[in-house]
């Protein structure tokens, strides 16, 4: 009969934790039934695959499991000392205990699930706390990050490695080829961003990742820019969307259309009864916003605006410069 692999995984830890010495593989071979079911009726590599499977799932579960030389015939041996195995006390008022089970809950990704879940259990073998108010409540915090590149990007962020991958601007025909030290990433009105140093612009740059094609590769050495000590990425893409910018631009749109543009509007001036011109906020990235309206709008000034979107709209259209007139 198969036993239970939580059945297993404690017996493993129950092992090592009480012995003075290493144990080889042999000996908890021995000691562990399931191990010794899976030797008799499988082979040695069976039991070996079994065995390093559940040494590396203790680990994972926050168990220091130590190797050594076994005293007794010289192979390599197993131990789980218990004065590294003891946790420090912890100790969380009840807001913080509450904001890190709202936080566990937030996460909705597989992996970003299980190792959430994984911490709250640890915290609560410590003895903390934690109240199960909000698997109750009606209302949940969800942060969706469907993405394929967000969980390479978040990993390359914490560790500090320098990624690839071909990124298509807004307008763009086709995607180029972005090398970027990645910095941040931040959820900014249903949207993921990423923030980074641009190795091939030699600036800092923000990305959308629904924009990113392709798969993100990692790519060797260090970083070369200087990591800021506090990255405001909200606030990066809120300038390249143009709040908070001083400069403005007029823009002329069809009656019934631009209504998210109208929004933003400093000054609106019917001309006649099919146009409306604005007078809008204008920071980086507005001229790819404004590309996005098509023929429903047109770029009055300033004239830097203007050859921007004109040659977004060629791109899209597959036209040279020689192809369409201003």
């Amino acid at each position: 009969m198969a036993i239970a692999k939580a059945e297993r995984l404690m017996n493993l830890a129950l092992c090592l934790m009480n012995t003075r010495r290493p144990l080889s593989k042999k000996e908890l071979r021995e000691s562990v039934e399931a191990y010794r079911e899976a030797w008799q009726q499988g082979s040695e590599e069976a039991f070996n695959r079994m065995f390093e499977r559940d040494k590396d799932d203790l680990r994972e579960l926050g168990l220091v499991i130590d190797v050594d030389e076994n005293a007794l015939d010289g192979e390599v041996g197993y131990l789980a000392r218990r004065d590294r195995n003891r946790l420090p006390e912890i100790a969380l008022d009840a807001e913080e205990a509450a904001a890190l089970t709202l936080a566990a809950r937030v996460w909705q990704q597989a992996k970003m699930s299980g190792a959430a879940s994984g911490a709250l259990q640890k915290l609560r073998a410590a003895g903390v706390p934690f109240t199960e108010e909000a698997e109750h409540s009606a209302l949940q915090p969800r942060i969706p990050a469907r993405e394929v590149a967000f969980e390479p990007l978040l990993v390359a962020a914490r560790d500090r490695r320098p990624v690839s991958f071909e990124y298509r601007k807004a307008g763009a025909a086709a995607p180029e080829q972005r090398s970027v030290e990645p910095w941040a990433l931040e959820c900014w009105r249903g949207h993921w961003y990423l923030a980074g140093w641009d190795r091939d612009r030699e600036a800092a740059r923000v990305f959308r990742l629904s924009r990113i094609t392709g798969k993100v590769r990692s790519r060797a050495g260090r970083f070369t820019g200087t990591v800021p000590e506090h990255v405001d990425v909200r606030a990066v893409v809120a300038a390249f969307a143009g709040e908070g910018a001083t400069a403005t631009a007029t823009v002329r749109i069809r009656r019934e259309a631009g209504f998210p543009l109208r929004t933003k509007a400093l000054d609106t001036r019917p001309v006649d009864a099919h146009w409306d011109e604005l007078e809008i906020p204008y920071g980086h990235g507005l001229g790819a916003h404004l590309a996005e309206f098509g023929p429903d709008l047109v770029v009055l000034g300033p004239d830097d605006l203007r050859a921007d979107v004109i040659d977004r709209l060629r791109a899209v259209a597959g036209l040279s410069a020689a192809g369409v007139q201003a």
